[in-house]
């Protein structure tokens, strides 16, 4: 039976926590220290683990997840030890010395035994991070894997013992029966796996430093807030740090964290994703002005903002004509200011995505380059040129638009295929990365018809993939599709009518999930030609858990309109729409709607645009801000939310 055999488990008390174990939070994970005062208390028979048979295995693995503070010099400490009740010798043990894990056993075959030692040198944990551990051991072969990088091996000449008995023996967790040699750091994982190494079993997760095989219930991740004020059963605490100054980033490393804005007057707690309001002056949007004429280097197809850790926010835009290509902006001293320019070909959108450390945006070109080669590229962030290279060329027919997004620990990038020569019906492409390789390789196709824009979103457990299309080549009334990630690819949801889409928006409040669409223009090559192909309704859809699919909750008239953007200010939540053209002019306001809950969203502000083709909203230490691009003009602008 290759069960895992959870040694830390086994000590923690049924009835709650004594004095011999307090639980800590750090980096966002739990993990216990353990008091010196009492090393028998964190002991148990070994008949607990080893119930049908008092022999310790010949091969197996023990699998750690620890955080190391520094150790003096000279210094060892135990994570663990078997020892015999009559006996001071360890049978099994596993201890830390700087830069040094020692794995120690007891053969009994030779006159009197023999405590043979098995050491890795070069072994650094003592950095304040969490690590995991897989020590695999099969006769002289021990082998040590850390952060499942690549593993050390050392060959002793002393076999682990075929026959080692148990009995009367007794697992001491952080010491060898004494308090001399107490570990001092936290332990969150230790897990016995007879009969098989570990590793493959282990190195799965995306988070390498904290993976799982089995971890105590007290130590598995709490509500951010109890579900009322009930006391927590298992109290713990945290090392308790509060960042100042601009927004810091917010990651699974980062879980627990505070951060205090004087501009935005509020205390923030990252949940490990995103930071989450506990103490805020709530704000409400009084109006908006300009703040920012951006001149582009042309008309603007579509935005990206998006901040690089420890480097800055950034402002990406896709430019119609080469020269000059596209161009990249830097926020500094409350303004974008121009960074970086790269050569595209009729660019209209562009995405930012990160897998692992690495940092990658990618452009969608509608056009062929100089060679008559239609290619869209993603380039690299290269840390020590501070700008981003070529990274990969994909072949793409009319681009408009990259859509990045995770589905089980993979990551994937979706392209959509406008048209190929005057054929709109054709696939679109999602590519899968391959981490071998360090490329995007082709995963699946999915027909579509002069289709605009990719939305991603997940409800619960479940990943959906939503296209607008556009034009099947004589008519812009047709059905745009929604797409479940079913058995490794995404099979058809749902179906919607739309009208030229150019864009889906899709948005949470409180529990309700909507998306929006953006429709363009209203063109059937059979009927006859209705009074404005251009003031067409948009519609917002809202998900009805009920029936599994969306339906329809409001219509909005909009005028060619060509995204949406969702964004929120204090506790109050917004839409605002690119409206492009009305028929006669590209002069045409684009409107902010408020969500007023029973009423659904009702038109708030009007904001003067011309050829309105892309809205993104941003945060700044300085406060929040919308940035619209121009596709009849060279300008951008950037408009600041006055708030109240």
């Amino acid at each position: 039976d290759l069960r895992p055999l959870d040694i830390l488990a086994e000590v923690v008390p049924a009835a709650g926590l004594g004095r011999s174990m307090r639980v800590f939070q750090v980096q966002g994970v739990r993990g216990f220290q353990l008091a010196a005062s009492r090393p028998r208390a964190l002991s148990f028979p070994a008949s607990r683990l080893f119930i049908h048979c008092d022999r310790f295995p010949e091969e197996f693995s023990i699998i750690v997840t620890l955080r190391v503070l520094n150790v003096p010099a000279k210094r060892n400490e135990y994570l663990f030890t078997l020892m015999a009740e009559e006996s001071h010798n360890v049978l099994v043990g596993l201890r830390y010395s700087p830069n040094k894990l020692h794995f120690l056993f007891w053969s009994q075959e030779r006159s009197n035994g023999w405590q043979t030692r098995v050491t890795f040198r070069n072994v650094s944990l003592s950095d304040n991070q969490w690590h995991t551990l897989v020590l695999a051991v099969s006769g002289q072969s021990f082998s040590l894997t850390v952060d499942c990088n690549v593993p050390s091996d050392v060959v002793v000449e002393t076999p682990f013992p075929i026959s080692l008995s148990v009995k009367r023996a007794s697992f001491y967790l952080g010491n060898r029966r004494r308090r001399k040699g107490l570990f001092t750091g936290l332990l969150r994982q230790l897990v016995l796996l007879p009969g098989a190494d570990a590793t493959p079993r282990i190195c799965t997760s995306m988070n390498l430093k904290v993976t799982t095989l089995s971890v105590p219930a007290i130590l598995h991740d709490l509500p951010m807030k109890p579900a009322s004020n009930e006391v927590l059963k298992y109290p713990y605490e945290t090392d308790m740090r509060v960042t100042l100054g601009s927004r810091p980033p917010c990651s699974k490393h980062d879980k627990a964290r505070f951060w205090f804005s004087a501009a935005q007057r509020g205390l923030y707690l990252c949940n490990g994703s995103a930071w989450v309001s506990m103490l805020e002056a709530k704000k409400r949007l009084d109006y908006v002005e300009e703040y920012q004429n951006l001149v582009t280097n042309s008309e603007t197809m579509g935005l990206e903002v998006f901040t690089i850790p420890k480097v800055g926010l950034f402002a990406a835009t896709a430019n119609r004509y080469t020269p000059p290509g596209s161009a990249i902006y830097k926020w500094t001293d409350g303004k974008f200011v121009p960074y970086q320019n790269i050569p595209t070909y009729q660019a209209q959108s562009w995405k930012y995505f990160t897998i692992g450390k690495k940092i990658f945006l990618a452009v969608a070109n509608f056009e062929q380059n100089d060679r008559g080669q239609e290619y869209s590229v993603i380039y690299k962030w290269s840390r020590r040129k501070e700008k981003f290279v070529t990274y990969q060329r994909i072949s793409t027919h009319g681009a408009r638009d990259w859509e990045a997004f995770v589905i089980e620990g993979e990551a994937f990038l979706a392209v959509v295929n406008h048209r190929e020569g005057n054929n709109h019906n054709i696939d679109s492409v999602i590519y899968r990365w391959n981490p071998r390789t360090g490329l995007f390789e082709t995963n699946q196709t999915i027909p579509t018809s002069g289709a605009y824009d990719w939305e991603f979103f997940t409800i619960g457990p479940y990943s959906f993939l939503a296209v607008a299309n556009t034009f099947n080549g004589t008519s812009t009334k047709i059905y745009s599709h929604i797409y479940i990630w079913l058995s490794g690819s995404f099979q058809l949801f749902q179906s919607i009518l739309t009208f030229g889409a150019a864009d889906w928006e899709v948005f949470h409040i409180g529990d309700r999930v909507f998306l929006a669409v953006a429709n363009s223009h209203s063109y059937d090559s059979g009927t006859s030609a209705p009074s404005n192909f251009y003031a067409i309704n948009s519609s917002i859809y809202e998900l009805n858990v009920t029936a599994q699919m969306f339906v329809k909750f409001q219509d909005l008239l909009t005028y060619s309109a060509l995204d949406w953007e969702f964004f929120s200010v204090g506790d109050d939540s917004f839409l605002v729409v690119a409206n492009s053209f009305d028929g006669i002019t590209f002069s045409v306001n684009s409107v902010i709607y408020r969500w007023q809950g029973y009423e659904g969203f009702v038109a708030a502000h009007r904001l003067p645009t011309v050829g309105c083709r892309d809205w993104e909203a941003f945060n700044t230490t300085e406060g929040s801000y919308l940035l619209y691009s121009s596709a009849k003009e060279p300008l951008s602008k950037v408009l600041k939310l006055k708030t109240t």
